[in-house]
């Protein structure tokens, strides 16, 4: 009986503290006061969302050097640039640009299932500047954008905005990935980073 009462202190504290400290940061991660509060395209589809994560990083290139590497992304695509034992099958995320994989419009499916049949479908996009994915209910979408700084850099939005259904046997998976989502998004931001400076280095030669 000790034990699990102290199970259950232990637990609650647990939750405590990441819904107090560690969710708020991972929320946000690396993403300014002012880039969390712009307003972003397709923000109006998700109202009041329980989950709303907005990470970004700065990447020392032009918005038409990232774009190709965003548009590739996906499962049976050129990946995820994250964990691939986790999120690719165990296949390595593209090193390069694949050309076959640039022409993504709207009504495209970006695959996260294993047989490819499931995902986000593209909803919007602007070429070198924004696409906005979604599930085609309404209750989630996820937004990548280019935003430049100088003629060098450029920082790299990925808004991702979830409402939860807690009756639905999806729920057991948005709660894990409340959790999650942000090892593996960090991983992807930093992955492009690395992919994108590389390549505009070899560019510059």
């Amino acid at each position: 009986m000790r034990t699990l009462a102290i199970a259950i202190i232990a637990a609650v504290s647990a939750l405590i503290i990441y819904q107090l400290r560690i969710r708020p940061w991972q929320l946000r991660w690396g993403a300014t006061h002012e880039e969390v509060a712009r307003l972003m395209p397709g923000d109006e589809i998700v109202k009041r969302p329980t989950f709303n994560a907005a990470r970004t990083v700065t990447i020392q290139a032009q918005p038409e050097q990232i774009w190709p590497w965003l548009v590739q992304i996906g499962h049976k695509r050129a990946g995820w640039y994250s964990y691939d034992w986790v999120d690719n099958l165990g296949r390595p995320s593209a090193e390069h640009i694949i050309p076959n994989l640039q022409n993504l419009k709207v009504g495209d499916l970006i695959p996260i299932s294993p047989d490819g049949k499931m995902g986000f479908w593209v909803k919007a996009l602007e070429p070198n500047q924004w696409m906005l994915w979604w599930d085609k209910v309404g209750d989630t979408t996820w937004f990548w954008g280019l935003y430049p700084l100088d003629e060098n850099q450029a920082r790299l939005i990925t808004r991702v905005r979830l409402r939860y259904n807690w009756l639905s046997p999806m729920i057991l998976f948005d709660l894990a990935l409340d959790i999650g989502d942000i090892v593996m998004m960090r991983k992807c931001l930093l992955g492009i980073k690395r992919r994108v400076e590389a390549e505009a280095e070899r560019e510059n030669k």
